[in-house]
Parts: structure tokens; C-alpha cells; sequence
């Protein structure tokens, strides 16, 4: 529903169809899937999200016989919103990590599970090629010396009403814990100016006294461009720690990057974060009520925040063949051999129930 208006595409075979008139595109969702059907005439008709369910409010939703939808679930418990979808006679949901379908066990909602899963291109890489014919270190990617105490954020800087990535919560610990540690740096992955209705990362990391030799950002054409996943392996390799607190998760992909390539992470003691930790730290916090979802989120705690990253420090560098191991259970062809198949069996006995 992002980046392709006005037309159809085609990507490796396949039909990309064109996003809609609502914010959310589920105005076509409905007519894109009627109309891929009139060209499968043998197949069963089965519509699959991989998206928030709760955004997903046209009426024309329940006139399709079946949906699967492979759902985040970032609060506790399931907003009702979430629920309701999930329950509706027509859908099957698929929780996308343990913590979901915990949660959706808890609400007596039928559902299958399916882990998020990532390319093996997500590995310990020292260097990568360049276009001019050489060999880059993550390190010189990042625009870090080797003796740099490398703390790395890979996050989406959307929204501001919560902020639910605790930018401020983390920032605000790293300057803490940085505050006598000439070495540590910071590394953002990320929109820094509030683009996308996010925040402005500048004035935040001014307020909480980061000074601009402490931190760089991504360049962001390189960033909107889209940067290759061999390079962010070089840069989760290269990099400390990766520090991923947050007010909740459906899933939280870059912890297992980051893992897959040896980095050791901290995360929220929350949602589906801490299920995601094979060596790193978790933090503890306290709930947060989100009216407009009418569940709980999760303030990370500063304090925690500032001993985790101390352990972090005083952990071994280099490669964690730890988190490497921990990482292998969510490889895409594991993932698919393991989860998808025997998922896409049910479905399709469902579908054609």
C-alpha cells in the first residue's frame, strides 16, 4: 500500500497491484483479490495479510470467504480492535510470535503460528564489496573507528503519540551511560527529523546532552534508497550492541538480524521481545495505557536501560557465536520447512472446506 500508485506492477512473475484511496489501502484490498481470482479460476480464493488488522475497517472485508492473517500483536492483552478482527468467522489468524498467540490463546481466538523469519545474508560479515572494487568494513560504513564502543538503533522514527520505538527513554540512557565513556558512540538507523510524524531526533539528543561528536545517523538517501542487507550485515557485525527497547512488539526483526551477525541485544521485558533474546539483557519498565487501542504499552526504564548497556560494555566484543546459534531457528528456510508448510496445509483444507 506504500510506493505504488496509479498502475500494476509485475516482480518476478508476480502481479503487485496498486495501493488505494484509503490510508490503509483496504478500499481495493477486496477488488484487487476478486480480480487476481478471475485469472485463477482453479484455485481457492484466499486473501493473506501481513499487516496491524486494526487498521483494516472496510465493510467489503466481510463479504471475502477467507482470510489469513499473519497479525502482530504489540499490546497486553489483545486490543479489542485486534480481537474482534481475529474472531470474525471468515479469518484465520496466524500469530507472528509466541507472545501473540499466548495472547490470543488467553482470548479463545482459534489461531496458527508462524514466526518472523530472515535470509541468511544475515550473518557475521567483516567487510563487503564496494562499487569502486575494494572492501568496506561495517566500521567504515558507519563512519566508526575500531576502537569505538559501537551502540547501534534500528528503528522506524514514526508516530509521536506514544513514540512507541522510546527514543527518548533510550537516548536518554545512552547519554547516562556514555556521560564517562569517551569511546561510546551512538549509531541510528533511522529517519532523524520526524518526517513520518516522528520526532526530532536532533533536539531530543541535544535536550539529553549528546553532542553531535557522540552520534551519527544514516545517510538517508542511501536510507530512502534502500540499503543492501549485505551491508547491514557488515553494520550489525561491526557494531557492540544493538539497542532496541521499546513500548511493545509484534515481532521485532532487527533483534534477530543483529543476532544472526553475532551482536549481542537489549530489549523491553515486554510483548514479543523477550522471547526474541538468545544473548543480550532485557529491561524491565511499567505499563502505559494506550487510549486509542484501549490496551497497555510499556515504558522502558531508564535506569535498567543504563545497566544494560553497562553489561554490554563489559562484555566480550566481537561476535557472539551465541546469539548466531540463537538466530538459526528463525532462518527463512528453517521458518518455512518447519511453519509454513504445515500452516499452508491447513489453510488450504480450510479453504476448500
Amino acid at each position: 500500500m506504500y510506493g505504488l500508485a496509479g498502475s500494476s506492477s509485475t516482480w518476478n512473475g508476480f502481479k503487485i497491484y496498486p495501493q488505494g484511496l484509503a490510508a490503509y489501502s483496504d478500499d481495493v484490498v477486496v477488488a484487487h483479490t476478486m480480480e487476481w481470482a478471475s485469472h485463477n479460476p482453479d484455485l481457492p480464493i484466499l486473501l493473506m495479510t501481513l499487516f496491524d488488522v486494526w487498521v483494516l475497517k472496510s465493510e467489503s472485508l466481510k463479504t471475502l470467504k477467507n482470510i489469513a492473517s499473519w497479525v502482530p500483536i504489540d499490546h497486553q492483552p489483545t486490543p479489542p480492535d485486534v480481537l474482534q478482527f481475529c474472531a470474525r468467522p471468515n479469518v484465520r489468524p496466524i500469530a507472528m510470535s509466541k507472545f501473540g498467540s499466548r495472547m490470543l490463546d488467553i482470548a479463545g481466538v482459534e489461531h496458527l503460528y508462524v514466526p518472523h523469519a530472515i535470509e541468511n545474508v544475515f550473518q557475521p560479515t567483516e567487510k563487503i564489496d564496494t562499487n569502486g572494487g575494494g572492501r568496506m568494513t561495517g566500521r567504515e560504513f558507519m563512519g566508526w573507528q575500531d576502537d569505538r564502543f559501537v551502540v547501534t538503533m534500528v528503528a522506524t522514527n514514526k508516530g509521536n503519540q506514544p513514540a512507541r520505538k522510546a527514543w527518548a527513554e533510550n537516548i536518554l540512557a545512552f547519554s547516562i551511560f556514555a556521560k564517562d565513556k569517551p569511546d561510546a558512540v551512538l549509531y541510528l538507523y533511522t529517519e532523524p527529523d520526524g518526517a513520518m510524524s516522528g520526532i526530532s531526533l536532533p533536539t531530543l539528543l541535544d535536550a539529553c546532552g549528546v553532542g553531535a561528536d557522540r552520534y551519527k545517523v544514516v545517510d538517508q538517501y542511501a536510507y530512502r534508497h534502500g540499503i543492501p542487507q549485505k551491508v547491514m550485515a557488515a553494520m550489525y557485525t561491526a557494531s557492540d550492541v544493538l539497542l532496541c527497547c521499546s513500548m511493545g512488539e509484534g515481532f521485532g526483526i532487527p533483534v534477530i538480524e543483529a543476532q544472526a551477525c553475532g551482536c549481542r541485544v537489549i530489549v523491553s521485558n515486554f510483548t514479543a521481545q523477550p522471547e526474541l533474546v538468545g544473548d543480550g539483557w532485557t529491561v524491565d519498565g511499567q505499563p502505559w495505557w494506550d487510549a486509542a487501542q484501549k490496551s497497555w504499552f510499556f515504558t522502558p526504564n531508564v535506569p535498567d536501560i543504563v545497566k544494560a548497556l553497562e553489561a554490554a560494555y563489559e562484555a566480550p566484543r566481537g561476535v557472539s557465536d551465541e546469539a548466531v546459534r540463537f538466530a538459526a531457528q528463525y532462518d527463512a528456510d528453517f521458518v518455512f520447512d518447519h511453519y509454513w508448510k504445515p500452516t499452508m496445509e491447513v489453510l488450504s483444507k480450510w479453504c476448500r472446506a
